[in-house]
């Protein structure tokens, strides 16, 4: 079975070979980590959408360069009045084109703030495909972390019909109470029920994963993962300067470049605009021809802007303390993942190393004393259920170790992991 690889180097891997990536496997073929996010990277409806937003963004980014538009004007004066100016003999007419001209740089500040709207969403986008990443990982690691669960149920449901068969020889050989017997049958019940429930939840983990590229229904029937393979990680120390890559915090730099193109607009709103307006006057009554010439400025433009420039001020100095805010939290989550992810390595390694081969050999001993008799059938049965309770633990702290793996290379922003040569088995076989 294939390792559990690091988030982000699998997907730089995937990347580069998207333009020629299938499908995620062929039906009924199982399903490896690489396959699962090459699918999620190309058909993810919420990262599509993305696609549709930077068209968006980039008719923006035009239609911020146009400027002010040409105004045709046709005026009349003196039209149908009384007196001398009855009629039409004495109307003036006057035909005119203006313009606004953008003083200030407002243009290309309209242009840089449209362009900096673009990379935050760009910025955005990488942010949600490397949460997606994330969960793909999560969603793999837990139907992996079931399917573990399953072939545990599974072998609990044939140790309970094996004890059931050899707890109903005894009772027809009245070696045994005819109440063991019933206990037995109810283990083997529960123990079917069991396995049922696991049968059913592994059957939504695969719908889940599957729904991450869209998919109505799962292609495939199970996951390649050496789950009890644990990848080693760095040093706390190492991994804190690693923070910098944190694509939340990295977001924030597109996000101040905007709140300062908005800042530049909103301060080159201050410069008032010209309006310029030429024309021709023609007079009805003599036939004469004159130019008309104008030009407009709004008074009072500087501060009716204040308002604009102090939210902008405002808004940029609050991406800075966020930022401050965020880098602090994304430091305490990562000192708590580490801490776990410690955790979870000495309980998988503890369990490997004392645990299991006791709780194995002490069923053996169990078992081989109760078909002589010198046991009972509840210390046969706890044995059972020591062993079988201590394999979940195993399979919980191996699950809960790559789960808070790819939460910190989702934290760092890159691959902490390297893979050995061979990976092992539950068993304890090099493959």
């Amino acid at each position: 079975m294939a390792r559990l690889q690091p988030l982000t180097a699998v997907a730089c891997a995937v990347l580069l070979h998207l333009g020629g990536a299938g499908p995620a496997c062929a039906d009924g073929e199982p399903l490896s980590l690489r396959a699962a996010i090459a699918s999620a990277l190309r058909s993810n409806p919420e990262l599509q959408g993305f696609a549709y937003a930077l068209r968006a963004q980039d008719g923006r980014v035009r239609q911020a360069g146009v400027g002010p538009a040409l105004e045709l004007t046709v005026t009349t004066e003196d039209l149908l009045g009384t007196g001398a100016v009855n009629g039409l003999g004495n109307a003036e007419l006057t035909l005119s084109l203006s313009r606004t001209i953008e003083l200030g740089g407002k243009r290309a500040r309209r242009i840089d703030a449209a362009t900096a709207e673009r990379d935050r969403l760009q910025a955005e986008r990488g942010v949600r495909q490397l949460d997606l990443l994330a969960e793909v990982a999560r969603r793999y690691i837990e139907t992996a972390a079931d399917q573990e669960r399953l072939r545990l149920a599974q072998r609990a449901t044939q140790l309970a019909a094996a004890t059931r068969n050899a707890v109903q020889k005894r009772v027809d050989a009245a070696r045994s109470p005819l109440a063991e017997a019933s206990r037995a049958g109810i283990l083997l019940a529960r123990a079917r029920l069991d396995e049922a429930a696991l049968v059913r939840q592994l059957a939504s983990d695969r719908q889940r994963l599957a729904a991450l590229w869209g998919d109505a229904a799962p292609t495939f029937d199970t996951v390649q993962a050496a789950l009890f393979t644990l990848p080693p990680v760095d040093e706390f120390a190492e991994l804190t300067t690693r923070l910098a890559g944190n694509p939340d915090l990295a977001a924030f730099i597109s996000e101040a470049r905007l709140r300062d193109a908005e800042l530049r607009l909103a301060v080159s709103q201050r410069t008032a605009d010209v309006t310029i307006t030429a024309g021709v006057r023609r007079l009805q009554d003599g036939r004469d021809q004159g130019l008309v010439f104008s030009a407009s400025v709004p008074l009072g433009g500087r501060d009716r802007q204040a308002g604009n420039v102090l939210e902008a001020e405002a808004r940029r100095d609050q991406v800075a303390a966020d930022q401050a805010a965020a880098g602090l939290r994304v430091r305490t989550d990562l000192f708590a993942l580490y801490q776990q992810l410690l955790q979870a390595r000495a309980e998988v390694e503890g369990l490997e190393r004392d645990v299991l081969p006791r709780a194995s050999e002490a069923l053996k001993l169990t078992e081989y004393a109760y078909e002589r008799g010198r046991y009972s059938y509840l210390e046969w049965v706890d044995a059972q259920r020591e062993l079988l309770e201590v394999e979940r633990q195993h399979i919980d702290a191996a699950a809960d170790y790559h789960l808070r793996l790819a939460e910190i290379e989702r934290l760092t922003g890159e691959a902490l992991a390297r893979a050995p040569d061979a990976t092992i088995s539950p068993s304890g076989d090099a493959r």
